[in-house]
């Protein structure tokens, strides 16, 4: 292909509503010219103004930093979506292809010399210069940037540094497509009443439609998505079932052959502690941690161990009902992992009284999207508007044009994508086409939240459980953080802060879910339209802190496992499998509990680096999400105007323009307390005082 902007769309002005991209005009084969053009681009432009001859001001060198790249930042908001959401072979060629150039682009950038003597100047002015607030944390943030990014190192240093981002770059990629592969392939088909037994309607529908979409005779298929795999192990009575499922979700990435993903790992690590020497640290959690709220290893630990304890106290209690249960039934084998949440479903069917096939048909999807919709009103005054006329890239996305309620005014535009699909990776995830940003005339953001929700059989209604109505919600939290951002600089915008403060918009989201004005009005029966029932929710919000032990244990353990693989200091590539156990044995994980994630799938530490060192955020943001949340509940209301106001300014709307903790306190009035994590865990009264 001639690599001009009259043979391929990436390049031709997008003529499209809202300025999306011309998906239906797009070939994988199209983006590797487009990026060598808008690379080449993007450079010509940091090269002028590292040659500008005016000294350097805020304007001429941070403010035009910022807007340049524009074709590039195009480019890879579309590629990298499509290449989570909708991928192809021929995508998934272009991402190795691509991977290691845009890290050497990267490199290239922070290494101009020219560039960085600029940002130095700045960097040095900054408390004396008459800049705004967000003009100065703009500098502040661009410099550090160049400095961990290695502009500071030496000559031989600096060359290393940039192939170590570009191996890392090509690792990674492999990664997550390896993990895919594991995802894609496999297929736990059931034939007969005998494999479905114990399987709700909901699941075996679900089952159903997996087994059309991947073109299966079987009467259900079991996939390794979460929306599968889960209720799998929660219903079905057959324990070797079980166990095949379990054995295939938590050994993904963890066959030999081309897709094995332990020596991807291994290396990975062993270049990752390489980089971090380079910059003067003893292990790349150093590193990682020194631009976090945290800080340090030792923050962390403190946080890590002041729930381990009281969680695994409170996973041995819940392990004792397990057997309770078992002896019930006439079972006396070990519980195994694959047993615990069967198990862990029947005491709770037993203590509350509830029956997730009772529970479900009050969640179905769309209604749980108008609840969304509803709060978003409520709380900040959007007003979501469905565009059916406007094609994204695949038949499940659905495209709303996102105004300001009180005026009309255009304020983003939002994607939701929330089935499973073999060309979409697992999880659950927002991102961006378009970043939010207010110089050079305004760009409005385009947000998109991914989730991987088990479709429903044709013409019938998709169900969620309360788990899957609290993901939706979760993203959604990301996706105003995105949406609502009122930054002036890009580099500010939106999500682009500390990995650790980045779950707090997303977890506070949550609490609106547990709502029970919420729930009246928007959990209503599929079939009669009847509300949920009062007492239901009230057994659903008792219900909130079983299982918890068990939960955080998981969480915890695959936490303390990140901390270690990244702590390491005596480089080289380590046996992630022998590590893994390490790790296990030394903090006495129960063997019938498990991780979270097991390091040859974790794509939160390997698929890039946003989470390396950093799997700890979630709890991290959990206390000041739960504290955050008592604003409202000492204000009386959870839709207060005045408290939704603070929390929209100081922390859905403010991105990086405010350091993190001053952000928090603007709007809380105060540094966040504990205590309300441990309580909203059940584990307040487990806890040392």
């Amino acid at each position: 292909m001639n690599p001009t902007s009259a043979s391929n769309p990436l390049l031709e002005p997008w003529a499209t509503p809202y300025g999306l991209p011309p998906f239906d005009a797009v070939q994988a084969e199209d983006f590797m010219p487009a990026f060598e053009i808008a690379m080449r681009e993007h450079r010509q432009e940091l090269d002028a103004i590292a040659a500008c001859a005016a000294a350097p001001d805020f304007d001429n060198t941070a403010a035009a930093f910022d807007r340049s790249g524009r074709l590039l930042a195009r480019l890879a908001g579309l590629f990298f979506n499509l290449a989570a959401s909708e991928t192809s072979p021929a995508l998934q060629s272009a991402e190795r292809e691509l991977a290691p150039l845009l890290a050497a682009h990267d490199s290239a950038i922070y290494c101009n010399a020219g560039l960085f003597a600029r940002f130095e100047v700045l960097h040095a002015q900054r408390e004396s210069a008459p800049w705004t607030d967000e003009q100065r944390r703009m500098v502040e943030r661009l410099h550090l940037d160049f400095v961990r990014a290695g502009a500071r190192l030496a000559p031989e240093a600096g060359r290393r540094h940039a192939e170590l981002k570009q191996r890392l770059a090509t690792l990674q990629t492999r990664f997550g497509q390896n993990v895919l592969a594991d995802e894609a392939a496999y297929r736990l088909e059931l034939r007969g009443e005998a494999d479905l037994a114990g399987l709700p309607a909901f699941v075996r529908a679900a089952g159903r439609a997996a087994a059309r979409e991947r073109g299966s005779d079987a009467d259900a298929v079991i996939t390794l998505s979460r929306s599968h795999i889960v209720p799998f192990l929660t219903f079905s009575e057959r324990r070797d079932l079980r166990e095949q499922a379990w054995r295939a979700w938590t050994t993904r990435g963890e066959h030999d052959g081309e897709h094995d993903n332990r020596p991807v790992a291994a290396e990975i690590l062993a270049l990752r502690n390489e980089l971090a020497c380079l910059h003067g640290h003893a292990s790349y959690a150093d590193f990682a941690l020194a631009d976090t709220m945290a800080g340090n290893q030792d923050a962390v630990a403190r946080l890590l161990d002041r729930v381990w304890s009281p969680a695994l106290a409170r996973a041995g209690a819940e392990l004792e009902a397990l057997r309770g249960v078992q002896l019930a039934h006439g079972q006396a084998h070990a519980i195994e992992p694959w047993d615990w949440r069967y198990l862990a479903e029947k005491v709770r069917q037993s203590r509350f009284c509830l029956d997730e096939a009772q529970i479900k048909p009050f969640f179905p999807l769309e209604r749980m999207v108008d609840a969304l919709f509803e709060c978003a009103a409520r709380l900040f005054g959007l007003r979501f508007v469905e565009q059916p006329q406007v094609r994204a890239y695949h038949p499940d996305v659905k495209v709303y044009e996102v105004q300001d309620a009180a005026s009309g005014r255009l304020v983003g535009v939002f994607l939701h994508d929330n089935f499973a699909r073999a060309s979409k990776r697992s999880g659950a995830w927002m991102s961006s086409y378009r970043e939010q940003s207010r110089h050079g005339g305004g760009v409005l953001p385009i947000v998109v939240n991914n989730n991987n929700f088990a479709r429903g059989a044709p013409g019938e209604p998709t169900l969620l459980s309360f788990d899957d109505a609290r993901t939706l919600f979760h993203e959604f939290g990301h996706g105003l953080h995105g949406l609502l951002s009122d930054v002036t600089y890009e580099r500010l915008a939106g999500t682009s802060v500390l990995r650790d403060f980045v779950e707090l918009p997303s977890q506070i989201f949550e609490h609106w879910l547990e709502d029970p004005g919420v729930l009246a009005r928007h959990a209503r029966h599929v079939e009669t339209g009847e509300a949920i029932p009062a007492d239901l929710v009230r057994r659903l919000l008792e219900a909130r802190t079983f299982n918890q032990g068990y939960e955080t244990v998981r969480y915890a353990a695959s936490a303390l496992v990140d901390m270690a693989a990244h702590a390491r200091c005596d480089g080289g590539a380590p046996d992630i499998t022998a590590l893994e156990r390490e790790v296990v044995e030394r903090i006495g994980l129960p063997p019938a509990i498990g991780m979270n994630h097991r390091l040859a799938h974790f794509q939160h530490l390997f698929a890039g680096s946003g989470y390396a060192a950093g799997y700890y955020v979630y709890l991290w943001a959990e206390v000041l999400d739960a504290d955050g949340f008592d604003a409202f509940v000492e204000a009386g209301d959870p839709f207060d105007p005045d408290v939704a106001a603070r929390l929209r300014r100081f922390i859905y709307a403010a991105g990086n323009s405010v350091e993190p903790g001053a952000a928090f306190r603007a709007f809380r009035g105060r540094d966040p307390a504990l205590e309300p994590m441990l309580l909203k865990r059940g584990l307040l009264e487990a806890a040392p005082g």
